[in-house]
């Protein structure tokens, strides 16, 4: 889908923000991008929509370079969400969502439609807010028009620049649990900036850490979890963000099995966290077994969402 080839951005005086990476990111993916402050992130980030120009390498779309598309085209085709909310104070909230897809031309009728199905997919009543301006509207209320502006042409690409960082830790877990489900129903491809490794863990279906310009490990959560690269990925994943989860037990976990279901991997209950991530990271889910006996399965999302929420938990504490 989205393809980096021997990547680097170099400014004026010689600062390498980004510094010969090589990436693919899969189509329909929730890829995540982290690092600590000047690592390159948002420059990766920009270079996708040509927000920022590249100094060396390419950048291709489907096979296209991205230099070879229409510059407006190429922004049209990508949504893109912002930290800060960046709504249009002088418009409603329905024609702050439409202005895509007038500049594409699309018929009223159709722009509408659009609108209402989009506030109510983030569950904000159209017949309420459709007419309200910016201000009116909560924080969290105004960051989810952000996302449905950045939906509204239906674009299969969305990047998304630390867009709930702003945010109280209440409306940002929400957000947070909001985007999830909402990535079901789209399945867009989405790239995603954050420097919150909880934040990471809990939305990525792969997570690309850098430092200093350049990649250092990209791997599902499971894999960075219980096999980080090096050091740093070791305290930027763990020691520094708290990896941990206090009286961790896999039978807090578990689902149901059913008679007919096949399972490839078996894991005791008895099992450590890091046990579990590291077969996890190879297998979708586990059968987990106790005295002799299958008793349910676990699968990776349970245990993140767990991992997240303890994390999230151990921060306000």
């Amino acid at each position: 889908m989205i393809q980096f080839d021997n990547v680097s951005k170099q400014y004026g005086d010689g600062t390498k923000a980004v510094d010969s990476i090589n990436l693919h990111i899969k189509e329909g993916e929730f890829f995540v991008i982290i690092g600590p402050s000047g690592s390159g992130k948002t420059t990766v980030l920009k270079m996708i929509n040509r927000l920022i120009p590249l100094t060396a390498g390419t950048i291709s779309i489907n096979g296209k370079r991205i230099s070879d598309y229409d510059i407006h085209e190429l922004r049209w085709d990508i949504g893109y969400v912002l930290q800060q909310i960046a709504l249009f104070p002088h418009m409603t909230i329905g024609e702050n969502i439409a202005i895509v897809p007038e500049l594409k031309n699309w018929e009223q009728g159709k722009i509408k439609e659009r609108i209402d199905e989009l506030l109510e997919m983030v569950g904000l009543e159209p017949d309420i807010y459709r007419s309200r301006k910016p201000h009116e509207l909560s924080g969290g209320q105004q960051q989810r028009v952000g996302v449905t502006r950045a939906l509204a042409a239906n674009p299969p690409i969305i990047l998304m620049d630390e867009p709930f960082s702003a945010l109280d830790p209440i409306s940002r877990e929400k957000l947070q649990e909001d985007l999830i489900h909402l990535q079901k129903k789209i399945k867009k491809t989405i790239v995603f900036v954050t420097h919150d490794m909880k934040e990471a863990i809990k939305l990525g279906d792969r997570i690309c850490v850098m430092k200093d310009g350049e990649i250092v490990q990209i791997g599902t959560p499971e894999e960075l979890l219980a096999n980080p690269e090096n050091e740093f990925v070791r305290q930027f994943v763990g020691e520094e963000h708290g990896l941990s989860i206090k009286g961790f037990s896999l039978q807090d976990l578990i689902l149901p099995i059913s008679e007919t279901e096949q399972y490839v991997a078996v894991i005791p209950a008895s099992a450590s966290l890091e046990e579990t991530l590291s077969l996890l990271a190879a297998h979708d889910e586990l059968a987990v077994e106790e005295g002799g006996n299958i008793i349910g399965m676990v699968n990776r999302q349970a245990v993140i969402r767990e991992l997240a929420g303890s994390m999230q938990k151990e921060v306000r504490s």
